[in-house]
């Protein structure tokens, strides 16, 4: 029987307080003063994605997102998702299970990543048509280079997503299961429904965070909603790392090169309404009108778990968040 989805084993503000009163981890709260290390490549970056997935691609690795819905409800009335960073397919395979009319479209910056996902859909799969028919996976950095067109063409998103002439261009950088529904005249899919950024955005180095997020609304069709979710300020892995990593003001660096970067939800705010996205509506009225029809949302998900191997508590911090872009 699935467990009930919870938020808050803690609060956050009492592990502020802890963590920022700890002598031993002030090189945390410290913001760097100069970045030593040139910034990293597109090329160096899916370089370490792809040893990052080499390395854990065993079955182990792969933990399917069983309860996406439970923390993201707004998933059920939606039919055309793009998932950025989508790594081993883990949350693009609970959306086609689910959801059967669904068409998923996958981006990672790790060929890796995008060669596990299909596989693990692959195995899962066992209806007809099957699953992998609504799954298409494309490579893309989204951090430094725009979604590929035939997403969302430019006269697409000059006329807010919704096409109402052919333009006898074709895009030729789609996948192949999609060169046949090109061809038939269409310039583009007419962008999505949703976007998921679930552990995606942390990965970005933070000053290409913005023009990112852009990318996610430009392809979004007018009232459609990203999900967010990533690492959030104070989690365990934050405070796991050794001052040598730390690469910026809440950046660090893995041992295999990937990077993570820490939220607080004032950077996760100021982020995506930056780029156009809704999360406070300013008037009461349209505040409770979009309570009523999205439920916006941006909040600390806090959950301790236990080791089972050594019996030691875990503090795990995370961000969620709903976003909007307005109709």
């Amino acid at each position: 029987m699935a467990k009930e989805y919870h938020s808050k084993d803690f609060e956050w503000e009492e592990l502020r307080k802890q963590i920022e009163n700890d002598p031993s981890l002030s090189y945390h709260l410290q913001q760097p003063i100069d970045y030593s290390e040139p910034s990293q490549s597109q090329q160096d970056s899916s370089a370490a994605w792809n040893t990052f997935h080499t390395t854990h691609s065993t079955a182990k690795f792969f933990k399917e997102r069983r309860y996406l819905f439970k923390e993201f409800p707004d998933l059920s009335s939606s039919s055309v998702f793009l998932e950025v960073g989508c790594g081993n397919g883990s949350t693009a395979l609970p959306i086609l299970r689910t959801l059967e009319t669904a068409t998923v479209y996958a981006c990672d910056c790790s060929i890796q990543a995008l060669d596990s996902s299909i596989h693990n859909i692959r195995r899962a799969s066992n209806r007809k048509p099957p699953l992998e028919s609504r799954f298409h996976p494309f490579h893309c950095d989204f951090s430094t280079n725009a979604f590929p067109p035939w997403l969302a063409c430019n006269y697409c998103k000059q006329t807010s997503l919704t096409p109402q002439h052919h333009i006898p261009d074709v895009c030729c950088n789609a996948p192949t299961d999609l060169n046949s529904f090109l061809k038939d005249g269409k310039c583009c899919i007419g962008g999505v429904d949703v976007v998921t950024l679930i552990f995606t955005l942390s990965a970005v180095p933070f000053n290409k965070m913005p023009a990112a997020i852009s990318e996610c609304f430009s392809v979004l069709k007018p009232g459609g909603l990203l999900l967010f979710r990533d690492y959030g300020l104070y989690d365990m892995t934050m405070l796991r790392f050794e001052p040598d990593q730390k690469m910026g003001y809440r950046e660090y660096k893995r041992s295999e090169g990937t990077r993570s970067y820490f939220f607080s939800l004032d950077s996760a705010r100021n982020l995506f309404k930056g780029a156009g996205f809704i999360e406070c509506p300013d008037s009461l009225l349209v505040a409770l009108i979009s309570c009523l029809l999205s439920q916006l949302e941006l909040d600390y998900c806090c959950i301790k778990s236990v080791n089972r191997r050594n019996g030691k508590a875990m503090r795990r911090v995370w961000v969620h968040g709903k976003f909007q872009k307005p109709v």
